[in-house]
């Protein structure tokens, strides 16, 4: 389903379902992520669901918390994103040792033009999230690095969430992967 027009990325706030046919095949980023063969067929098959809570902070400061939920027994992970670009360590079950920092930022600044594509002009004027995550290389014993713009996009005629996804592997493998969203609702 498609999101409201009045849904910006200036509020994500809401419950939204990966869309896995109007997104690209994300099963090569898990694999060099080192996500075993088994977990990767599961979320293949598996509702990717995320359930998101936009919010500023008593000091304006603004928070995305993500909590996302995979069918077929695999546990989600939860996201606590601060939009400070302050380096942040998190051990993920699925990905293991990561760090990453998130920010608002405008659309021209990105450095890489895969992020910079396909936008609405609500997200051009209020920038979009970019979130960049590596693998922490001494505890995780993998190196790779996703560089995220999140933002609203038109996809088919319709306004959906989307994800740019740059992502470089242990031997510099570089994939550029769209995920799309479908809104199901408020949270």
């Amino acid at each position: 389903m498609a999101f409201p027009a009045d849904f910006t990325i200036l509020d994500i706030t809401g419950t939204y379902y990966m869309n896995k046919s109007l997104s690209g095949d994300t099963d090569e980023i898990l694999a060099l992520q080192g996500v075993g063969w088994f977990k990767r067929k599961v979320i293949s098959t598996a509702t990717v669901t995320l359930h998101a809570k936009h919010y500023k902070d008593d000091a304006g400061i603004e928070h995305i918390d993500i909590d996302q939920t995979i069918t077929g027994g695999i546990p989600g992970t939860t996201e606590k994103r601060t939009l400070t670009w302050v380096e942040r360590e998190n051990e993920d079950h699925l990905f293991g040792a990561v760090k990453g920092r998130t920010r608002r930022i405008k659309v021209e600044e990105l450095d890489e033009p895969y992020l910079k594509e396909g936008w609405t002009e609500d997200t051009i004027k209020y920038g979009v999230v970019q979130s960049y995550v590596e693998s922490d290389t001494p505890k995780s014993g993998t190196t790779w690095i996703a560089n995220q713009a999140w933002g609203m996009a038109m996809i088919n005629g319709e306004r959906r969430h989307v994800r740019r996804v740059k992502f470089t592997g242990p031997k510099g493998e570089d994939r550029e992967v769209p995920i799309v969203y479908d809104y199901a609702g408020p949270l």
